[in-house]
């Protein structure tokens, strides 16, 4: 099958096989390529838009550059299909994002083509100029190259590294995948011919020998300096960058396999860094991805004859669903509130309340820094800032959080969607260190709802303090509890038990008191249901803790510094020695996969509770249940 429907990429596997092609076969190349990476993510689910959009820039750059001896960085890594497929990794892309498969981002110790392991964005520039500076330091003649979507030049790291580029004397290549910016001008013949003349040897000497004459006449050399930047300027965006030292090039169109290897051939020859801008069309050569991009942005499986399709009504809601309704009601409410994300309005639920509150609605872009500080300044004018965004992105923010929102004690209430594990997205993406990096900040609450219900319970309560609260739930759905239709919180800093036992006490942090309630039944534990990290709700622990033997922490998330750690500190205050059994998540990265298989291999299913409980504690237990005697 493989042979009748792909028989040139067949062929390939490994850059080097592609540099023997001639180039009149690339187009057809590009064809396959393009089906494969289709028919590829249509089986597994994945992210397809983007990696349309990049197969013929991923051709030019392994067929022009001698990779992996020269360096590619992809930004974000998201768009990195065709890169795998072309890199020896073609027959393992039915193993994409599931466990033990190929990782959906670029990752060191897969293959020695990913170069840099990338999947928060705007890192690619940073990490390229490390290797070209490496490169020149060690007197290896190699290019570094940082492949950055216009997205991801949205944050400040990508400009900070810009900066240093510009003046940092190596040879450095960065490529602006443009596919969303409306700048951008018309794209054809004359784009292509400036492209190829100002990425020419030609047009460099002549540039750097006019520089060196007319420098003796200043008044000659500041005009032709002002000519060249207006002439420039006339058909590129070209200002901005070769102001930060760059030599831009383009735009030119990056589907265009005639415009884009020249063009990159001359660039190869050049020295020092240089610049440049491809124009490319998410979901390229799959209408129904050209047509809405971001519906296919990351796919599940599906039909690529038939497209996607209208999803079945979901029996029950997902966390981030309920964020999003109890946002609109609460904006309702209250037009203090202000809604704010970086670049993720559909990942965290915000379509509606854009829709509904346009003017209270802030995408900041991939700006997870500006974010922050963004929302402590409207604090700090009265009104009452709610931040949408991944626990794993708050990383980014986190000196603003310290410095500008909880220092100041602004009441900002962040929305962490994505706490915990996250399947197929991996380790990059996972939410597992927000809990021991946020309790150890002063004047920062930390909450931690049970199930869809006490998310908008909890969220109404962070709403309602005049100091930061971060409420942490799970990416998809959870118990199934529905929601109820008013905004009535729940007790600030206060949990309850779930189930009176004896002997052991299991205290449960967030979504994993379920799992916890079954093991229980079978240990006749006492099950705490705590909802709070910080406060923690001592008066509770204390009181479980007299009537107790033992006590087990669960929650999903890190267990070095996390909420089991917080229960200690608290038992070593009030001065109370009582054996505690932390389960959460281990000290490792946890790669892709079924996020249910990933929790029973950190026993953080039921099952995996009951275990380590009966093993650890079997004494304090009652040993005449049965179900206790199948697994003591």
């Amino acid at each position: 099958m493989l042979n009748n429907l792909y028989p040139l990429l067949n062929t390939i596997n490994d850059p080097v096989a592609l540099r023997l092609l001639p180039r009149g076969q690339l187009t057809q190349l590009a064809d396959e390529l393009r089906a494969y990476v289709l028919n590829s993510v249509a089986k597994t689910g994945g992210h397809l838009s983007s990696n349309l959009g990049t197969v013929e820039l991923t051709l030019a750059l392994h067929y022009v550059f001698n990779t992996p001896h020269d360096r590619v960085v992809w930004d974000v890594g998201h768009q990195t299909y065709p890169h795998k497929i072309l890199t020896g990794r073609r027959d393992r892309m039915d193993s994409l994002r599931q466990m033990g498969g190929l990782s959906g981002f670029p990752q060191r110790a897969e293959s020695e083509y990913d170069d840099f392991g990338t999947a928060h964005s705007s890192t690619s520039i940073s990490a390229a100029l490390g290797m070209a500076l490496a490169a020149k330091i060690k007197g290896e003649d190699r290019r570094a190259i940082a492949v950055i979507g216009d997205g991801a030049l949205t944050a400040g790291m990508a400009f900070e590294a810009l900066n240093n580029a510009g003046v940092a004397d190596c040879n450095l290549l960065v490529i602006l995948n443009d596919n969303d910016m409306s700048i951008s001008p018309p794209v054809g013949a004359l784009n292509r011919y400036l492209a190829k003349l100002m990425s020419g040897q030609f047009y460099a000497a002549a540039k750097n020998a006019g520089k060196t004459v007319l420098k003796g006449a200043p008044p000659l050399f500041e005009l032709a300096k002002r000519f060249e930047e207006t002439a420039k300027g006339m058909v590129v965006p070209a200002t901005l960058f070769e102001k930060f030292g760059f030599n831009y090039i383009g735009p030119i169109d990056g589907h265009d396999l005639d415009s884009l290897i020249p063009t990159l051939e001359n660039i190869s020859h050049l020295k020092g860094p240089q610049f440049l801008h491809v124009v490319t069309k998410k979901g390229q050569g799959y209408k129904l991805a050209e047509a809405d991009p971001v519906a296919y942005h990351g796919p599940g499986k599906f039909d690529p004859a038939v497209g996607l399709q209208s999803p079945k009504t979901p029996s029950k809601q997902t966390f981030t669903q309920v964020f999003g309704q109890w946002l609109c009601d609460m904006a309702a409410k209250d037009n203090r509130l202000v809604g704010i994300t970086p670049a993720m309005r559909e990942g965290s639920g915000m379509v509606e309340f854009e829709k509904r509150f346009p003017q209270r609605y802030f995408d900041v872009g991939i700006a997870e820094q500006h974010a922050v500080t963004f929302a402590a300044g409207l604090a700090c004018e009265g009104l009452k800032p709610v931040v949408a965004i991944y626990s794993t992105f708050l990383q980014r923010g986190y000196d603003q959080l310290i410095h500008d929102v909880a220092i100041q004690n602004l009441p900002v209430v962040f929305a962490l969607d994505r706490a915990g594990l996250v399947g197929a997205d991996g380790a990059t993406h996972a939410g597992a260190y927000d809990i021991p990096f946020l309790r150890c900040i002063p004047n920062i609450s930390v909450a931690c709802p049970a199930d869809e219900n006490e998310c908008r319970q909890l969220l109404s309560t962070a709403f309602e303090q005049d100091h930061p609260v971060a409420v942490r739930y799970p990416r998809g759905a959870g118990a199934g509890i529905a929601p109820q239709a008013s905004l009535e919180g729940l007790p600030f800093g206060k949990g309850e038990v779930k189930r009176q036992g004896k002997g052991v006490a299991i205290l449960a942090f967030g979504t994993l008191l379920y799992p916890a309630l079954e093991a229980a039944q079978a240990l006749n534990a006492t099950v705490v249901n705590m909802r709070w990290v910080k406060p923690l709700d001592t008066v509770l622990l204390l009181q479980v803790a007299a009537e107790n033997d033992a006590l087990v922490t669960v929650e999903e998330g890190a267990v070095m510094g996390g909420a089991g750690s917080a229960v200690l500190e608290a038992l070593q205050a009030g001065g109370v020695v009582k054996p505690v059994l932390q389960l959460g998540l281990q000290d490792e990265f946890i790669e892709h996969g079924d996020p249910a298989k990933l929790l029973a291999l950190q026993g953080l299913d039921a099952s995996g509770i009951q275990t380590s409980v009966a093993n650890r504690f079997a004494a304090h237990l009652d040993t005449s249940l049965p179900a206790l005697k199948a697994v003591a």
